[in-house]
């Protein structure tokens, strides 16, 4: 008995639930059961969709289509890794806490507030950035006559934070429906892109001479390889998400892992048919700078005039299927670092149909307010970037540190690869984390400074006032008291 006693003094910060831990666990716990699979799967694609309708052409500038392709082959493999890897972990420690919960336990608290930290400045900022774009399509569409600004802004947040407060089953479902369409309308954009397609046009960006192994192939040179590995991770960026919703999961042990890998395949796919389509029929030159990429390749042939209309409203359906989603990823990662003391506790509070509505609210108004007085969604989108590639090392890291210091961790679902796997998710997340001072130094300080905030935060206060009945405090202090006992 006396080495658990031992342990629980020596894990930092971790007190017993504030209000004894029946009273104060049943005021934070969420839906159950929620969530299949199949909802989870679209809940993956979902975060992501948006990227395949704009963004990404911007890594043309940067690298041409050669060094575009090679960026998003490089990120793809980076997610295909990240992505066996979190599914092996999600298998472990199926908590609302999804990355923070797995770097608390590999990392200790450090660890697990910089991972959850840098994963909520992903998924704050990230819906700030598409309701912009969101209010960009609203203008363009001439829908009910309104121009882009703080009124559309925030009768979007309105509208979907709705949603989520009524339930996580009605808003996946919503997510999913939505999704599909988007789905459907990227695969017939394909299909009508490539009667147009002409392989000519994929290195018609100009070659500049002076850059370094500079050609047809790569216009912009090799660094443009790497200044485009940014803008390859939009057609990836979100998935790691899923794992946030375990705790509303049924069978979040086999769901996770099927889920995942599903929603990366099906997410490659979409990419590689729509970089190609897109750049083959009009031409990678003609789309770099396109806020609306799809359609600007499709405006040579008249005969898909039916198409340009058909997928600019997808664009829209997309949009709102990735910012609904976002909000959701967001909620759930401030939800945990609440629960577990890290934020402000008050800010897990859930509500009578299980929605955490605090965790949902102040966050909404964080992105509408940034919205509305900034208007640059370039901007807070390269700063979710950044706050991604931060997360990704970190999780890839705790999966190579739970391996080699735990090997006979029960792992209901094994990584292919093992920590080879995790190793190159590793690595390739460090390089993508470069990457983003390549294109915004700006947003990438930053972020930077977010950090270091928050961070002085835990320093000062939240990490005297750690939760440890939360799941994943009670998941790191376990590891510890077994660790003593063995020594002992």
């Amino acid at each position: 008995m006396e080495a658990p006693t031992r342990t629980t003094a020596a894990v930092p910060g971790p007190t017993p639930s504030p209000d004894g831990d029946d009273g104060y666990l049943e005021r934070r716990t969420l839906r159950r059961g929620s969530a299949g699979w199949l909802l989870l799967t679209g809940l993956g694609v979902a975060y992501v969709v948006s990227g395949d309708f704009s963004g990404w052409n911007a890594g043309l500038k940067e690298g041409g289509f050669g060094g575009l392709a090679v960026a998003t082959v490089v990120m793809g493999v980076m997610y295909a890794c990240l992505v066996f890897s979190l599914a092996e972990l999600s298998a472990i420690l199926p908590t609302a806490g999804g990355g923070y919960g797995f770097a608390r336990r590999a990392l200790g608290p450090w660890g697990g507030f910089l991972t959850g930290t840098a994963i909520l400045i992903e998924y704050v900022l990230a819906p700030a950035a598409i309701v912009i774009f969101i209010g960009k399509y609203v203008e363009s569409l001439g829908l009910f006559g309104l121009t882009s600004g703080w009124p559309v802004y925030l009768v979007c947040f309105a509208l979907f934070l709705g949603i989520h407060l009524w339930g996580v089953g009605e808003a996946l479902r919503f997510s999913l429906v939505v999704t599909a369409v988007a789905v459907v309308a990227l695969l017939i954009f394909a299909v009508g892109a490539f009667t147009a397609f002409d392989p000519g046009k994929l290195n018609d960006v100009p070659v500049d001479p002076t850059a370094l192994g500079s050609g047809s192939w790569l216009p912009l040179g090799v660094l443009g390889i790497w200044a485009a590995f940014p803008f390859g991770m939009w057609f990836f960026l979100g998935v790691e998400g899923v794992p946030l919703a375990a705790e509303e999961a049924k069978d979040p042990v086999r769901s996770m892992p099927r889920a995942l890998t599903l929603s990366m395949g099906v997410l490659a796919l979409l990419a590689l048919l729509t970089f190609l389509a897109s750049t083959g029929a009009r031409g990678a030159d003609a789309i770099k700078e396109a806020g609306d990429p799809l359609l600007v390749a499709l405006e040579g042939d008249q005969g898909l005039s039916w198409l340009r209309t058909f997928v600019n409203y997808a664009g829209l359906a997309g949009l709102v299927a990735s910012f609904f989603s976002l909000i959701y990823a967001g909620s759930r990662q401030l939800f945990a670092l609440s629960r577990a003391g890290y934020l402000p506790r008050f800010l897990s509070l859930t509500s009578r149909r299980k929605a955490p509505y605090l965790g949902l609210l102040i966050p909404g108004a964080l992105g509408f307010a940034l919205a509305a007085a900034t208007g640059d969604g370039q901007r807070l989108l390269n700063i979710a970037v950044f706050g991604a590639a931060i997360s990704y090392a970190l999780m890839a890291l705790s999966h190579i540190v739970l391996r080699r210091r735990e090997p006979d961790l029960p792992r209901p679902y094994r990584t292919p690869g093992g920590v080879v796997t995790s190793t190159v998710a590793f690595v390739l997340a460090l390089a993508a984390l470069v990457a983003t001072f390549l294109v915004d130094k700006d947003a990438a300080f930053i972020a930077l400074a977010v950090y270091a905030a928050a961070l002085g935060y835990f320093a000062i206060y939240s990490r005297h006032r750690l939760v440890a009945s939360a799941p994943e405090e009670e998941f790191a202090a376990l590891a510890a008291a077994e660790a003593e006992l063995t020594r002992d």
